[in-house]
């Protein structure tokens, strides 16, 4: 009730909520009017509005333990009145767990309809029985909550930890949840790019064929598809040198802001820019390969400055060898 005092206001599944929406609470959050309390399933950092979560604390509920869930199945049978009145005997519960999936709510769902379903004259439920009568239900997997990028990153990093049965296992909870194959094919040629690189240029190859491959076929046989580029990637040797290159230029951009080009690397398409020079000095790399190393490609702000630091794969240290061929200990090559 709003009366003198501070009100209450409890909302469930908070996630719902429009930004607009959580926006309205905000005044009377702050003027102490009302104490708003906000249950959701999801992430908060990604659900509720920054304002309003600044405003708040936040409380973390651990999933129920299998001991919890077990003496809830014993209470429902025993202090319910109408389970009670049928005398249930819970001769096992682990299957009723599982469906479950540690909700107790779920449970109690799955408990009754597994009552519903025993035979007339039967009060018994065990494993069996409830594997037998009650459908199994898709793996926990909502693809715009925080279980799918929790499974997306537990993918990925078993990716780049190259772990091929972890990367198996959490590419199956992605598609035993109903996720859209063409996107666990963007993700391997993310994969493929950003943790794999030049140690191994085929796997971007590979998930690129992966993805054509998976746009093609229908499901479920892409899956396999899906399955043996996953596990190329698993197992192929990892460096993340492009990646680390491509992020430190952009960084040295934003702080030094748009350098010209040097005139020698300019384009000289009319005659006014030639007489000022442009191009002049340039050094056709074909013709000077052994020279390379006196030409300078960066602006003069930033020269020397490297940004490709090969790791120590196989193929990378040949690719490091190769620069410091040719440009004779510049770049740290």
């Amino acid at each position: 009730m709003f009366g003198s005092g501070s009100a209450v206001l409890f909302i469930d599944e908070i996630h719902r909520f429009s930004k607009s929406q959580q926006d309205s609470l905000l005044g009377a959050v702050e003027k102490g009017l009302i104490t708003l309390i906000g249950a959701t399933t999801e992430n908060p950092s990604f659900e509720v509005i920054s304002a309003l979560l600044s405003r708040s604390q936040v409380y973390v509920l651990e999933h129920h333990t299998k001991d919890d869930l077990v003496n809830l199945l014993k209470r429902a049978v025993k202090e319910d009145k109408v389970l009670s009145s049928k005398k249930i005997k819970l001769k096992e519960t682990d299957a009723l767990i599982k469906l479950s999936g540690g909700d107790a709510r779920k449970l109690l769902n799955i408990l009754e309809i597994a009552i519903q379903a025993l035979p007339l004259g039967t009060n018994e439920i065990t494993d069996e029985f409830v594997f037998t009568n009650i459908a199994q239900n898709p793996a926990r997997y909502d693809k715009s909550g925080e279980q799918h990028y929790d499974i997306v990153s537990a993918f990925i990093k078993s990716i780049r930890g190259s772990d091929p049965n972890a990367t198996v296992y959490w590419m199956a909870r992605m598609i035993e949840g109903g996720e859209d194959p063409k996107f666990i094919a963007r993700r391997l040629l993310i994969a493929a790019a950003e943790d794999i690189g030049n140690a191994n240029p085929t796997a971007l190859v590979m998930a690129n064929t992966c993805f054509d491959a998976v746009s093609k076929i229908g499901w479920p046989e892409s899956r396999i598809v899906l399955s043996q580029c996953a596990i190329y990637l698993a197992t192929s040797p990892k460096s993340n040198a492009s990646y680390v290159a491509i992020n430190e230029a952009q960084q040295i951009i934003r702080q030094t802001g748009d350098l010209s080009v040097p005139i020698h690397l300019r384009n000289a398409p009319t005659k006014l820019m030639k007489e000022l020079g442009y191009g002049a000095d340039y050094k056709y790399s074909h013709e000077a390969q052994d020279r390379l190393h006196e030409q300078e490609f960066l602006p003069p702000e930033i020269a020397n400055s490297a940004f490709f630091r090969p790791s120590h794969t196989k193929r990378e240290d040949d690719l490091r060898k190769y620069l410091a061929q040719v440009w004779k200990g510049k770049y740290g090559y």
